[in-house]
């Protein structure tokens, strides 16, 4: 008995001092523990980076366009300075520095500038002095378009005279040309870092026949061609602009047939299409093309230095679209902004003039801005 008694005096103080030795070393064994937590750093795990989807503006650049230039008779015999020369900037000055206000601008040449030389004339089969084509250079015109239903009204002679003095003033033409090899080449114009490529076609030639095997004189609209050159121009360019020359002549709204090709062109990639045709002002729209992306079209910029007069023939217009350039998720995309359009008037001495500054003219002016923004509510009517 007394064995045991002893045996457990020795076991329960060795047994308390086992259990206080564990539990001072277990404290220290947490202690580090804690203090190892405290100078690790907490390791943050990396979230992939959030692509932007905000807009950066990259370059931005504006285009304008003109109407028809179409001279008759009456409008150069009084422009006649003698030795077979003309001078056309007296009417174009009122207008000089609207036309050359946008980075780029075009024009529609409706009669070719042919020349003297070959015989000046006028409704209904035109030719014109080269020194319209000089005044549009003086005012600031970049490019004409040359599909027409008066393109072959004289010939092949004409439009080879014409182009010929078109590349002698530095201007660029489109929609008729002087070789198969000329007609390959897609005309480009780049400003700002943003390149523009002009395509023009027109529905006919007044019946005048196409000579056989020169199709390049003229380009008629046939959708499997403007298709196939939208997409050469895409290929080449930022901007693709297409010129139609169509319509009813003197109709103020454009037709169903309008719509359906100015609809099939923006389907096919075209940015912007300027109609010509039925001499009068047709409004400005907005088509959403399949892509989801817009154009602009105007169905008709009615007539910017003509003889004809009254009847809304004696309006036109200059129109300005902005273009920016933009970076969306590091891809390069254009937008369409700002679209402006600037009424002109051609009086009785044909001297073009913007319309709000007309004397007596400003119910007409008012009439217009209605006429012109009746798709488009947001069209300013003046220019950047």
């Amino acid at each position: 008995m007394m064995k045991i008694r002893l045996f457990c005096w020795i076991l329960v103080p060795l047994l308390i001092i086992v259990s206080i030795y564990s539990f001072v070393q277990y404290k220290s064994i947490q202690e580090k523990n804690t203090d190892s937590r405290k100078k690790q750093p907490i390791e943050e795990i990396e979230q992939p980076a959030k692509l932007s989807e905000t807009p950066i503006a990259a370059s931005a650049a504006t285009l304008s366009a003109i109407g028809d230039v179409l001279i008759h008779d009456r409008v150069y015999n009084p422009q006649h300075l003698g030795n077979d020369q003309y001078d056309f900037m007296p009417l174009l000055e009122p207008v000089k520095s609207s036309i050359g206000t946008s980075d780029v601008t075009v024009a529609n040449q409706e009669s070719m500038i042919g020349g003297a030389g070959i015989g000046l004339s006028t409704y209904p089969s035109f030719n014109s002095p080269h020194e319209v084509g000089d005044a549009l250079k003086e005012s600031g015109v970049d490019i004409v378009t040359m599909a027409n239903n008066h393109t072959l009204d004289r010939g092949e002679e004409a439009i080879q005279n014409a182009i010929n003095h078109w590349n002698k003033i530095g201007i660029l033409y489109t929609g008729s040309f002087v070789s198969p090899k000329d007609h390959m080449t897609i005309r480009t114009i780049e400003k700002n870092g943003i390149k523009f490529s002009f395509l023009a076609y027109t529905y006919g030639t007044n019946g005048i026949s196409i000579p056989e095997g020169k199709s390049y004189l003229v380009n008629l609209i046939d959708m499997e061609k403007i298709k196939k050159e939208i997409v050469l121009a895409k290929k080449i360019s930022d901007v693709v602009v297409v010129s139609l020359h169509f319509g009813k002549e003197y109709e103020r709204l454009p037709n169903d047939e309008q719509k359906q090709i100015a609809r099939q062109t923006a389907n096919a990639g075209a940015d912007i299409i300027i109609g010509h045709h039925p001499h009068v002002l047709q409004p400005i729209e907005w088509i959403t093309r399949e892509d989801g992306k817009r154009t602009i079209v105007a169905y008709s910029l009615g007539n910017f230095l003509t003889g004809q007069t009254n009847d809304y023939k004696d309006l036109g217009g200059i129109m300005q679209i902005k273009v920016e350039k933009v970076e969306v998720n590091g891809k390069m995309s254009i937008t369409l902004k700002d679209p402006a359009f600037l009424p002109t008037f051609v009086n009785q001495k044909y001297i073009v003039a913007p319309l709000h500054q007309v004397k007596g003219k400003t119910e007409v002016y008012e009439e217009i801005k209605k006429h012109m923004s009746q798709w488009m509510p947001e069209l300013k009517f003046s220019l950047q």
